[in-house]
């Protein structure tokens, strides 16, 4: 386990406050992930920006005013000490539901696409589903921290928020937003094994969780275009299957090392929300099967390092901290799996982006701000691992000093015991 005093460690001490420890891992790999996805907008973009706006940069840049204010979002996020997102957990949840509630009111929220998602706020508008997924995980966290004991001894202790998560899927699925309640679903399930739910009770609700998300997709008509279009995308090519033949065609163009950078062919008006849902597919054909590799690499590296901090927090005794790591590791690895997996026809179409790369305001800035989170569990982590090792140093310390602080009779009279106790 790594030390404070390591390379992957910055530690800032101001006179007279605690340290303030920043895992410079996680903040180079969400950087690179960042700054990549910038490029890969840029080059996706730059020709319907164009078209649309008159300025071909008009993505990146409200791209990076976005980035910036996800930023600071994760800053502000930093500065709030873990106990308090513990105890607020409830009513986060109940902000939560009244979100989720209040895109459905016609006048309150805005259809988009045939979705209604976006609640507007003055001249802005908001997707909640992204923020309302995290301030349930955060609850859940709380629960596997206060109901700990009958998570893992009894089946109801995990059926109780399971039936949560899915009163929040059909909030989600109303919208319809299927994407986003399958990946809240599926953390909210996997924070819930973590947190030491039976594998056996896990086993028989995730086949019942199955066998219903299977049966929500094919009992609606618009879901079962998707699943119909994903399993036989040519057989209706310029319907139900052009988004996938044309993530296709983008991805085998790449071959090897790809086109070029700002070379695709598929991104000038073929390939739909290329920029956005489609961002692998045009990072595919420009950069190749290195890009994918490098994208992959990023990817299973931000989720290593978010169960290494979820770790670190457990050895500490810290188990809410641990839980929301896990869960941020969880949710970025569920959520990249099923853009890229879309994107490369092994699953049904969704409407997701590819975290910290793909354009979406509300995604970018709940991201970010999910990893001030994720900064806050090491920051606490490492101060804990401190505290411990400082605490047996003093202890240490204080016992030398109380050997020699003994009298000399204490001293003969401890080394004739000594004498006595050794074997002949």
């Amino acid at each position: 386990m790594m030390e404070p005093s390591s390379p992957a460690v910055m530690s800032y001490a101001p006179r007279g406050r605690p340290a303030v420890y920043v895992d410079s891992v996680t903040l180079a790999l969400v950087l690179s992930l960042l700054l990549f996805g910038l490029v890969m907008v840029t080059s996706a973009s730059i020709s319907i920006a164009s078209r649309d706006t008159g300025n071909p940069f008009y993505f990146l840049e409200r791209q990076l005013l976005t980035a910036l204010i996800g930023a600071l979002g994760a800053v502000f996020v930093f500065c709030f000490r873990m106990e308090r997102w513990e105890r607020l957990s409830q009513l986060l949840l109940v902000l939560a539901i009244v979100m989720l509630l209040a895109v459905l009111v016609p006048g309150l929220g805005e259809v988009v696409n045939g979705g209604r998602r976006w609640l507007r706020l003055g001249g802005l508008t908001f997707q909640v589903s992204e923020l309302a997924r995290v301030l349930v995980l955060i609850y859940i966290a709380s629960y596997a921290v206060r109901r700990q004991e009958e998570l893992r001894e009894s089946f109801m202790g995990l059926l109780k928020p399971l039936l949560l998560l899915a009163l929040v899927a059909v909030l989600l699925l109303g919208e319809p937003d299927f994407g986003a309640a399958t990946v809240l679903f599926a953390t909210g399930f996997g924070m819930l094994f973590i947190a030491g739910a039976r594998l056996r009770h896990v086993v028989v609700l995730t086949a019942v969780a199955a066998a219903v998300f299977a049966l929500l997709a094919v009992t609606s008509a618009y879901r079962l275009r998707r699943l119909t279009g994903f399993l036989d995308p040519w057989a209706n090519p310029y319907s139900s299957g052009f988004q996938l033949t044309q993530s296709l065609i983008a991805i085998g163009r790449g071959k090897w090392l790809g086109v070029g950078l700002g070379n695709s062919v598929q991104k000038l008006f073929y390939l739909p929300e290329a920029h956005t849902d489609f961002l692998f597919a045009v990072l595919a054909e420009e950069l190749g099967l290195a890009g994918v590799l490098l994208t992959l690499a990023l990817f299973i590296a931000l989720i290593w390092r978010s169960f290494y901090i979820a770790r670190l927090a457990s050895d500490g005794g810290l188990k809410f901290q641990a839980y929301l790591a896990a869960g941020f590791g969880l949710w970025v690895g569920i959520q990249a799996f099923i853009n890229i997996g879309v994107n490369m026809g092994v699953l049904p179409t969704k409407g997701l982006t590819l975290p910290l790369m793909s354009y979406g305001r509300s995604s970018l800035i709940v991201s970010l701000a999910w990893v001030g989170l994720l900064l806050r569990v090491y920051h606490e982590a490492m101060l804990e691992k401190r505290g411990s090792a400082t605490v047996r140093q003093r202890s240490s310390v204080l016992g030398e000093r109380q050997v020699r602080a003994r009298s000399p009779v204490q001293k003969d009279l401890l080394d004739e015991d000594d004498e006595e106790g050794e074997p002949t």
